[in-house]
């Protein structure tokens, strides 16, 4: 086996011990409200955590290119409240554009 089956492997063992790890912890009991309230926000700010490193972030750097400016169209298209499909499609072509200009 090779040590990339293995790292595959070891990360689903871990996976389900966390998965696992939850309903141990409370035993059948609920979270309190405050608790619950941080939970509910936790896969927003792991989204918003990604989208900004991968758009922003370049090995241990940061830097600022074509994909800024996608990202920008798609927040202005996004407070404009336009449609899904013109804020993927236009983020897109804004950054291929500024990639050929630039």
């Amino acid at each position: 086996m090779t040590a990339v089956w293995v790292t595959i492997a070891a990360l689903a063992l871990a996976t389900a011990a966390l998965k696992l790890a939850g309903p141990l912890a409370l035993g059948g009991r609920t979270l309190p409200v405050r608790a619950l309230g941080v939970v509910e926000l936790l896969a927003s700010a792991l989204l918003a955590a990604l989208v900004v490193v991968e758009t922003f972030g370049e090995g241990r750097s940061l830097t600022f290119d074509a994909r800024v400016l996608g990202a920008a169209f798609a927040v202005v298209a996004l407070t404009l409240r336009a449609p899904m499909i013109l804020v993927v499609l236009g983020a897109a072509a804004v950054t291929a554009v500024a990639r050929l200009l630039f």
